[in-house]
Formats: structure tokens, sequence, C-alpha cells
């Protein structure tokens, strides 16, 4: 591993390829994602090498790039990862964006409950008077202070973060005191929802970096207590584990503020797309969102909706011919009203774009 993290981006990709689409046929769900954006823009999946490739994706501008993979991935608008705590991207809001209306913002809030002390260093930094065990009055006003004027500047949709398996609520730990003193209510003072995506476990192998993550079942109890606790608060809800399907639906026929959605990073695989829309759509109708693309990289929007939409696809035809077998035969208006409410009305209500 450390001999391939020496090697140039071009070297590695160039070992990859040979690896997983040269020596072995590249049917796992990844490889299949790479196929079907090559076949999009037009390549010849099996060109042998990676020199055609790149010599294409040189040729495009970046604004080109991103209105192919729009229009293919028929995605009217995107919602980003918007972290503050990044000094990157913090320097580029600061100083102004002019934000193409096809992206909107969420505001992401990782570094903020899995490491504040360190957070902490960054918000003082940036005269905000805030201590390292959040033990203070002027702490909570201060982080309030410091998310409102962020969200002042990004207008996010929703508020966002990602947590591990072990998650749970109520909590007297720094992480809970934050979460009741300042997130909840601020998110209700906003009108935004707060997103969970529960169930990562960070650096299972460090070695990997980025790609050392891995997955463990999370505490849908956690979940119960957050809606049932804060009524005034929307929750979207995505959980990792495969394990914890079943039990994210049945909490969310009992609470109204819980919207689970889409099927996150391990389960973004056809087989698991299919039987988690199957069990949503008989235990909630149509009141969930089945998919969000989680994409990293731009292109993966491209194969993330097409593989989605297919399997989805699958999961309501079958639904539609088990209604019909009753003598309910769904019209053409019906089926397209609800497609509307799974892939956009769901979501854009629940943010509160939407009164309908």
């Amino acid at each position: 591993m450390e001999n391939f993290q020496r090697l140039s981006r071009p070297e590695q990709a160039d070992r990859i390829w040979r690896a997983l689409f040269i020596d072995h046929s590249p049917i796992s769900e990844n490889c299949r994602g790479v196929l079907t954006v090559l076949k999009t823009f037009g390549l010849d999946v099996k060109a042998g090498g990676l020199a055609d490739y790149r010599h294409f994706f040189d040729s495009l501008t970046l604004e080109e790039h991103l209105d192919v993979v729009l229009q293919t991935a028929r995605v009217k608008y995107l919602v980003m990862t918007n972290d503050p705590f990044e000094p990157t991207e913090n320097l580029l809001w600061q100083t102004g964006l002019a934000l193409d209306g096809r992206f909107r913002t969420a505001l992401r809030l990782d570094k903020l409950f899995n490491d504040y002390p360190g957070t902490a260093v960054v918000l003082q930094k940036g005269g905000y008077q805030v201590n390292r065990d959040f033990s203070s009055s002027a702490s909570t006003a201060e982080l309030h202070r410091f998310l409102t004027n962020w969200i002042k500047l990004m207008n996010p949709l929703y508020l966002a973060v990602s947590l591990p398996p072990d998650f749970c609520y109520p909590d007297e730990s720094l992480q809970g005191r934050i979460i009741d003193k300042v997130i909840l209510p601020l998110c209700r003072e906003s009108g935004r929802p707060l997103a969970l995506m529960i169930g990562v476990k960070r650096g299972v192998n460090p070695k990997l970096g980025l790609a050392g993550d891995g997955v463990s079942a999370g505490s849908v109890t956690a979940v119960e207590h957050l809606c049932a606790a804060h009524s005034g608060n929307r929750f979207f809800v995505t959980m990792l584990s495969r394990e914890n399907q079943h039990e994210l639906c049945v909490a969310a026929r009992k609470f109204s503020n819980l919207m689970p959605f889409g099927c996150w990073w391990f389960l973004n695989t056809k087989a698991m797309i299919q039987e988690i829309t199957a069990l949503r759509t008989e235990l909630l109708g149509l009141s969930y969102i089945p998919q969000h693309s989680d994409a990293r990289i731009l292109d993966q929007l491209i194969y993330k909706w097409a593989h989605s939409r297919e399997a989805i696809t699958r999961v309501l035809q079958a639904k539609y011919q088990d209604l019909a077998a009753t003598g309910w035969i769904p019209t053409e208006a019906e089926i397209r009203r609800d497609y509307e409410a799974l892939f956009v009305n769901n979501f854009e209500r629940f943010c509160g774009l939407s009164s309908d």
C-alpha cells in the first residue's frame, strides 16, 4: 500500500484499471458505474487502457462536463456538502461566491460534532469566545452566533452530520449538549431539518485513508428519542447498516417529523436498493425519499441515478401490479404524481420549500 501511495495519480489509475478491468471482469457495482459513465459519454468501454479516456475528458471544458453530467443524470439541482470548518472552503465563502443555480447548499457539521475541541480552536481564531469543553453559556451563545452567520451566508436547505454507530440520545456528553443547546434550537428557529447519517466507522483501516471507513449498526432508539423529545424539529435520517432499515421504517410510521432517505454509501448497490425500496414502500407507502446519490465525484451522478432508477422502477412496477390485482388500476396521472412525490416533492416539502 505504501508503494502504491507513492505513485502519481495517473500511475495509480493505470494500476487500478488493470487490476479491476483487465485482469478481472468488472462486475462490481463500482466498476459497472465507471463503465456506465464511459458509455454515456460515447466512449468504447473496452478500449484496453486509459489514454483515450484521458484525451476525451481533457478536451471538455468544466462547463461542458457539468452540463452533460447533470442533463444525463436528469438532475435539476444537487445539494452540496458545505463545511465552514474546512479552511479552503471557508475562504471561498468569505470572499464571495457566484453560485450556479443548479448547486444548493447543506451546512455540514461533522467536525463540530466529532471533534469539538479541535473545532473550538478554529472558532477562537475566528474571534468567537468559546471554550474547548463547551462548559460556558458564552460558548453556547457564540456557537449559535457562528452557525447563524453561516446560515445567512450559505442559505442551506438543511443542516447535516454523519455519525458513528454508537451515537445515542439523550446524552450528557459534549456532543449531546451541543445538539440540545445549539443545533436543535437553531434548526427550529431557522425552519430547517437536521439530516442524520448514522453508522459509519471511521478509519477501520487507516492505511487506506479516506477509503478506510467501515460500517456497523446504529441505534434507531436514539432517533426515536430525538423525534419524541423534539416534535418541533424535522429529521432526515439514513442509516448505513442493512440491519437498521426495518426498525427505521417502523419508527417513521410513528413520527411524522422523521423522513427516511436514500441508500447511503455501502447500501448503494442494486440488491440493497431494491430490498430497501420494497421494504419502505410496503411499510410507508410513498412517504419516504428513495435515493440520494451521495456522489463524491461529479460523474458518479450519472451512474448512481441511472442504476438507482432502474432498481427503484422494478420495485414500483411490482407494487403497481400488486395494486392492480386488487382491482385498483393506477392511471398514468396517478403514477406520475407518485413519481413526483418520491423524487421531488417529499424532499422539497420536508425542507419547507413547498407547502403542497
